[in-house]
């Protein structure tokens, strides 16, 4: 019999901390696997013998320089398989539900394995990602970017007349593009792993763990769902009945409308929001916090809006929406909002309010899978699911709503499912990046979470007028705020606002990662006349007056 502790580590500082903590309970003998994400996590998990006692793990991590404290221990429950169905036969080694990132990952992983691996999917192959998310609509903003900016650019004080837009061209390109990449990294994908066995059709689970598919059943030793999600549409009296567009169905339009208001105001409804604008339509954004992006730095919030509303948007903070109605081509949104109720008219809506996780009749209930509230998959650190047999992946699940989260949490799940390797999915480093322009880059703690983390806080914010490539691109418009931990000058977040600051963020990404200090960054050479630069800078303001630095940061 195993058992499974979770200890507490005190004493680590760095990435080499956990290197030396893992090393040193490992050497103890009938460990079989040990867990330990990050040093910030402070938690190990430890798979160990019966034969092992606690105190031979806490003396292990204490003769290695730390601290270690049992805080949990349970067994490790093997998979039970009901008497009748003990000698089933087997389809597959395993088996995944859904042909998006994730499931292409976890089946992927599977064949490299040796394994047996069937994919169930339904509808078009290669899920939301490149069908109908990050492709289509950058593609979308990239064709909005090169239009408005041939027309005029307010930022640079150029203005000319606008081109004719041509919306059915660029919706054909767009197109074109899915297609290419739905061809060239799925289809022709799964040509190049024969073994792996492609299923079309819904698939349910039954009460005996088998999965039917059609009028087929199929059995696995291991299975892992990755569904993914849709855009959600909210219970707002008249909503569904004035029949709102989502993110999917507004980038597959004939005809853009001349006006949108759009229920929202993160990513989606940002993104989409500027590219509606840019491509000519009239646009408003009802949001209901204060603040758009209202998990990012509140600074973020302010100056994008700011931005935003330069080019012409509307926006309105703190607004609650209490009914939708549609008359005559004509939408209209009752909100209250500043202490009155006010009405807001457009030819269509937009609802950009979170995604909702495609659990639903797929007999998740028949296995023992609990669901939280809004409906998603609940999967511990492995990605094992409430059924120790059954694994979860990507949008379907409670992991950040990211394709590559998804398609590395399908790679973990698929190894920890066949080989029991019981590693943890790491999202203690996770870079994310909003696509408006400037784009919205961050990773790590913002300030406020570094203090209520028990953290003893300096931050300090960069304006881009400071970064050279920024002065000679003729765009300032932005800062990168970096936030490190007073005493040691560890870099615990970095959150750009920047052109381009999607490429940016990865070193930024490396820092956090690694527990890099801020002198860590100033001792570094950086390109001269590059936006990552401005990461140097942003670190050397923590010392110096950067107002006094001279050419390439010194």
């Amino acid at each position: 019999m195993k058992r499974e502790l979770k200890l507490r580590v005190g004493g680590m500082s760095c990435a080499n901390c956990v290197t030396h903590v893992t090393h040193a309970l490992e050497s103890v003998p009938g460990v079989h696997h040990v867990s330990l994400s990050s040093w910030r996590s402070r938690h190990a998990t430890v798979v160990i013998d019966d034969s092992v006692s606690q105190n031979e793990l806490t003396k292990a991590v204490q003769d290695a320089g730390y601290t270690a404290e049992v805080e949990e221990e349970q067994p490790v429950e093997p998979i039970v398989v009901e008497p009748e169905h003990r000698n089933a036969k087997l389809d597959f080694d395993l088996l995944v539900i859904g042909g998006g990132s994730g499931g292409f990952a976890a089946a992927i992983t599977a064949s490299d394995l040796g394994k047996r691996v069937g994919i169930v999917n339904a509808g078009v192959i290669g899920g939301t990602c490149v069908n109908v998310g990050c492709v289509p609509s950058k593609t979308l903003i990239r064709a909005a970017e090169a239009w408005f900016f041939a027309g005029h650019h307010p930022f640079k004080g150029v203005n000319t007349a606008p081109i004719e837009l041509d919306w059915t061209a660029v919706r054909s390109e767009k197109d074109a593009l899915v297609s290419k990449m739905r061809q060239n990294k799925y289809i022709d994908v799964l040509k190049a792993y024969p073994d792996i066995h492609l299923i079309e059709g819904k698939a349910v689970f039954l009460k005996d763990g088998s999965v039917q598919v059609e009028e087929k059943n199929y059995r696995a030793s291991q299975y892992v769902i990755a569904t993914g999600a849709r855009p959600r549409t909210p219970p707002i009296p008249g909503l569904l009945d004035a029949q709102p567009l989502t993110s999917t169905t507004l980038m597959d339009l004939e005809k853009l409308p001349k006006s949108l208001i759009i229920l929202g105001g993160r990513a989606v409804a940002l993104e989409l929001g500027q590219t509606m604008e840019r491509l000519g339509v009239e646009v408003l954004i009802l949001q209901r916090s204060n603040l758009l992006v209202p998990d990012h730095e509140p600074e973020i919030g302010r100056a994008i809006q700011e931005y935003l509303e330069h080019e012409g948007i509307t926006i309105l903070p703190g607004v609650q929406i209490e009914q939708v109605s549609r008359n005559g081509g004509i939408s209209t949104v009752t909100a209250h909002t500043r202490g009155q109720t006010r009405e807001y008219k457009a030819e269509q809506i937009l609802v950009a309010l979170g995604r909702q996780p495609n659990t639903e009749k797929m007999g998740l209930e028949n296995v023992g899978i609990q669901l939280d509230r809004n409906g998603a998959i609940i999967v511990n650190e492995y990605q094992q699911t409430t059924n120790p047999a059954i694994f979860a992946t990507g949008d379907v699940t409670t992991n950040p709503e990211y394709v590559y989260v998804a398609a590395a949490g399908g790679a973990l799940a698929a190894r920890n499912a066949l080989e029991g390797n019981r590693k943890p999915l790491d999202l203690s480093a996770l870079p994310g990046v909003i696509f408006t322009d400037p784009q919205i880059a961050t990773v790590g703690l913002t300030e406020a979470e570094a203090r209520r983390q028990g953290y003893q806080v300096t931050a300090k914010t960069l304006p881009l007028e400071y970064v050279p490539r920024a002065q000679a691109a003729r765009d300032t418009r932005g800062f990168i705020k970096m936030v490190a931990a007073e005493d040691t000058g560890r870099i615990l977040g970095v959150h750009v606002l920047a052109a381009e600051g999607g490429e940016v963020i990865q070193t930024a990404t490396l820092a956090v990662k690694l527990g890099l200090k801020l002198s860590d960054l100033t001792d570094t050479l950086f390109p001269y006349l590059t936006q990552v630069e401005g990461l140097k800078l942003a670190a050397l303001s923590f010392s110096k007056d950067v107002e006094k630095l001279s050419c390439c940061a010194v």
